[in-house]
């Protein structure tokens, strides 16, 4: 038995199915976060325009032409994504490779579930679900530690995340060469997004100290609490280009990647 879910685990993460499906997960991550970042111009030179996080970009993707066919697209190769995620998860043998893959995993499949509900016409606004949420966990026995423990986490990733682009090391995840231009769009991207998600997590963290949940606020609370700073809209926008450097990056992500 001990060999057996090895087993399944490479069976299932080797095949051709999967594998185009995890590809096609990274391009689809790739166009949700150029519509963010054209939700973050918006929002920066204007004042206006849906929520900048990816319930926003969701919602916009549904509203297209199309209809909801896109947004099935997106849900196959999320849950694609994230099932190869979790068989690398298994099969890796360094405990930090481990739940690495295994965080990766639950976030692409809890992105297929939400990608999911906006193509079925029920998605619902990101940033209340966060402030609800948050609401819930504060008011149990150590709640607070906890969003503010939450907190401490995503300033984590994102610190990992300007490491990363910094260090150039996410060519480590690609199987050849991508070309300069996705070497210098995944620097700047990496960089950028996780900037954004050391916001996030500061915002959790304010939250816990202060009591307040409503504090807790997302990739969009963290964006509009940017544009109230000196220079906001300034700020804003290299963000909202790095974000778009992160999506074109994943783009070259779903050809070159180690899948």
């Amino acid at each position: 038995m001990s060999d057996s879910v090895p087993a399944a685990a490479a069976a299932a993460g080797n095949s051709p199915v999967v594998e185009t499906g995890a590809r096609l997960g990274y391009a689809a991550s790739g166009v949700l976060h150029l519509i963010v970042a054209w939700i973050a111009l918006q929002l920066a030179w204007f004042g206006t325009g849906a929520e900048a996080d990816q319930t926003g970009a969701l919602s916009a993707l549904a509203s297209t032409g199309l209809g909801a066919l896109p947004l099935w697209i997106a849900v196959v190769g999320f849950a694609l994504l994230g099932g190869w995620q979790v068989t690398e998860a298994v099969l890796r043998h360094d405990t930090g490779d481990r739940l690495r893959f295994a965080a990766k995993g639950v976030v692409s499949l809890a992105l297929a579930w939400t990608t999911a509900a906006f193509a079925r016409g029920t998605g619902s606004s990101g940033s209340q679900q966060t402030v609800d949420l948050t609401a819930s966990v504060m008011a149990a026995p150590f709640g607070r530690v906890l969003v503010g423990a939450g907190g401490l986490a995503v300033i984590g990733v994102g610190v990992y995340h300007v490491a990363k682009g910094w260090r150039a090391t996410f060519l480590a995840d690609l199987r050849e060469d991508p070309g300069r231009w996705a070497v210098v769009a995944g620097r700047f991207g990496y960089v950028t997004k996780g900037i954004a998600l050391v916001l996030v997590g500061v915002l959790f963290v304010t939250a816990a100290v202060t009591r307040r949940p409503e504090q807790a606020q997302g990739l969009d609370g963290a964006l509009r609490t940017l544009l109230d700073a000196p220079f906001g809209a300034a700020l804003l926008t290299v963000v909202a280009l790095g974000l778009a450097a992160y999506g074109v990056y994943s783009f070259a992500r779903a050809r070159y990647a180690r899948v």
